[in-house]
C-alpha cells in the first residue's frame, strides 16, 4: 500500500499527517502529489470528499517549505481560489493543520468579515492566501495585497465558480499574477467552460481524473420521492423521525424556502439550524460549528453549502427542491458518505420538477431508484408551475403541510390503491405514509409518463 512518505512529501509535512486521520493516500492524492512536486500544472478530477484539498494542499506546502526568507509586506507566494465562504474556511482549516510546527503562514479573507481587519492581518505577507474572488479584488483595489510574487494559483471547485458567475473576477485577479507560476484546477464536473479556463491558464497540464465527472460516490444510496410539494415538509418529518441521532443535511432552492422550513421543523422539535447567502458570516460559522459539534440534527440550507461542508458525521442528504443545475446534485449529495463513511440521499419531485429530474438523471446515465410515490404523468407535469412560480411559501411548497396537495394540482396517476380504493399513502398528518422500498438488485417498478426518456 502507498503511503505518504513513498509520496516524496518533507518530514515536517509527515509528522502533521500522523495528528489526522489521513493514514494512506486516497486515489486522487496518489495521483496528484508527485506531478505537483514535478512542478507540473495539473487539471484535477474527482467527486467531491475524495480529498482533493489534501491532493493540492500537501505538494504546494512542500514546495514553499524550501523557502525560508518572509514572503515580505502584503505579498502572498500561493493563491487558493474558492467560490464560497464555507470552502475557503474548510481549506484554510486543513491548511493549518497540514502547517503546524513549520514556519508557513496561511491566511483567508472572504466576504461577510471586516475589511480593515483582513487588510491589518496582510501587512506581514503571507505564505498562503486562501480567498472567494470579490473579496481579494477589494482588497487588490485598496493596495492590501500584492500579487506579483505569487508562484501558485490554485482554482478549487472550479466548476462552482464558472456557475457563480467568477468568471470576470478571475481574469481580473490572473491579469496580477506572473506569468511563471504552477497552476492547479481542481473541479467534480467537466463542462466545456472549465475546459476553456484550463486551456487559457494553464500550461500543458496533466490530467488526473479518478472517477468519471458528475458520477457519485458508490457508498451513497440514492432514491427519488414523488409527491406534491404540499406534502414535502411532513414527509421529510418521517424521514427524520426514523434517523434519530443522524445527522441530516437539507437542500432548498430559495433562501426564504430555507428560512420557512427552519422554522417549521424547529416547531416540531428538531435542533435544526439554516444557512444561506443572507445569513451574515458570523451566524454561518456559528451554526455549521453547532452542527459540527453535534448541538444541531438537521441542516438546512441553500445550495451556498453544497461545497463547503466537510462533516463526515452527515448520513442522510435530503433535496427538498430539485437542483435546478444538475451538476449540483453531485455536489448536495457529496456531503455525506465523506471519510469512506457511507450515506444515502432522497430527493423530493413534485410535478413541477420532473425536468430537473430528468437532467440530474441524464448526467447519472441511470435513473434514481424511486423509494415513494410513482413519476408524475405527462398532463399533469404540464399543468404544474414551474419551478420559481408560486414557490417559497411554506418551506418551498405551495400549500401548508400537512394540508395536502396545492390547490388546483391534479392526482398523481399510477398511486398504489388499497382495498377500500384509498391512497395508502394519506395525507400528512393522518397515519405514517408508507414509503417503498427499492426491490433487491433494481428498483420499484415505476410507470414511464410520455415525456420522460427511457
Amino acid at each position: 500500500m502507498t503511503t505518504f512518505a513513498d509520496l516524496g512529501l518533507s518530514p515536517k509535512l509527515l509528522k502533521a499527517l500522523e495528528k489526522t486521520e489521513l493514514k494512506a493516500p486516497t486515489p486522487i492524492q496518489e495521483q496528484a502529489i508527485p506531478q505537483i512536486l514535478k512542478g507540473r500544472d495539473l487539471m484535477g478530477l474527482a467527486q467531491t470528499g475524495t480529498g482533493k484539498t489534501a491532493a493540492f494542499g500537501l505538494p504546494l506546502l512542500h514546495r514553499l517549505l524550501d523557502l525560508t526568507n518572509p514572503p515580505g509586506p502584503r505579498n502572498i507566494r500561493a493563491l487558493i481560489l474558492a467560490p464560497t465562504r464555507e470552502l475557503s474556511l474548510q481549506i484554510k482549516d486543513n491548511f493549518e493543520i497540514f502547517t503546524k510546527g513549520t514556519h508557513l503562514k496561511v491566511l483567508m479573507v472572504v466576504g461577510g468579515q471586516s475589511l480593515n481587519r483582513q487588510s491589518e492581518a496582510l501587512k506581514r505577507g503571507a505564505d498562503v492566501l486562501v480567498a472567494t474572488p470579490g473579496r481579494l479584488i477589494d482588497l487588490i483595489e485598496r493596495g492590501d495585497v500584492s500579487l506579483e510574487k505569487c508562484g501558485y494559483l490554485v482554482l478549487d471547485e472550479a466548476d462552482h465558480m464558472l456557475d457563480m458567475g467568477f468568471i470576470h473576477s478571475l481574469r481580473r485577479i490572473a491579469k496580477h499574477i506572473p506569468l511563471k507560476r504552477q497552476t492547479l484546477l481542481f473541479s467534480a464536473t467537466m463542462p466545456k467552460d472549465i475546459e476553456e479556463v484550463a486551456d487559457t491558464y494553464l500550461r500543458d497540464p496533466v490530467r488526473v481524473q479518478v472517477a468519471p465527472p458528475g458520477k457519485p460516490v458508490e457508498r451513497i444510496t440514492q432514491g427519488v420521492h414523488f409527491l406534491p410539494n404540499g406534502d414535502k415538509a411532513r414527509q421529510l418529518e418521517e424521514y427524520l423521525k426514523k434517523h434519530v441521532g443522524e445527522q441530516a443535511l437539507v437542500f432548498c432552492r430559495t433562501k426564504h424556502g430555507s428560512d420557512k422550513l427552519n422554522k417549521i421543523l424547529a416547531g416540531w422539535g428538531f435542533r435544526v439550524g439554516a444557512i444561506h447567502g443572507n445569513r451574515s458570516q458570523n451566524q454561518r460559522d456559528k451554526i455549521l460549528s453547532e452542527f459540527k459539534a453535534g448541538e444541531v440534527d438537521v441542516l438546512v440550507a441553500t445550495d451556498v453549502a453544497a461545497r463547503g461542508i466537510d462533516i463526515p458525521t452527515v448520513r442522510h442528504v435530503y433535496n427538498y427542491d430539485m437542483p435546478n443545475v444538475p451538476e449540483n446534485y453531485v455536489h448536495r449529495i457529496g456531503r455525506t458518505a465523506r471519510a469512506g463513511a457511507s450515506g444515502s440521499s432522497i430527493s423530493f419531485c413534485s410535478p413541477a420538477e420532473m425536468g430537473e429530474l430528468q437532467a440530474i438523471e441524464k448526467v447519472l446515465k441511470k435513473p434514481l431508484p424511486v423509494v415513494g410515490g410513482a413519476p408524475w404523468a405527462a398532463d399533469i407535469v404540464a399543468a404544474s408551475p414551474k419551478p420559481g412560480q408560486g414557490r417559497g411559501r411554506n418551506g418551498g411548497g405551495g400549500a401548508k403541510p400537512g394540508h395536502g396537495r396545492p390547490q388546483g394540482a391534479a392526482k398523481p396517476a399510477g398511486r398504489p390503491q388499497g382495498k377500500s380504493g384509498a391512497r395508502p399513502q394519506g395525507k400528512p398528518g393522518q397515519g405514517k405514509p408508507a414509503v417503498q422500498a427499492p426491490r433487491p438488485g433494481g428498483q420499484s417498478p415505476r410507470r414511464k409518463p410520455a415525456n420522460r426518456p427511457s
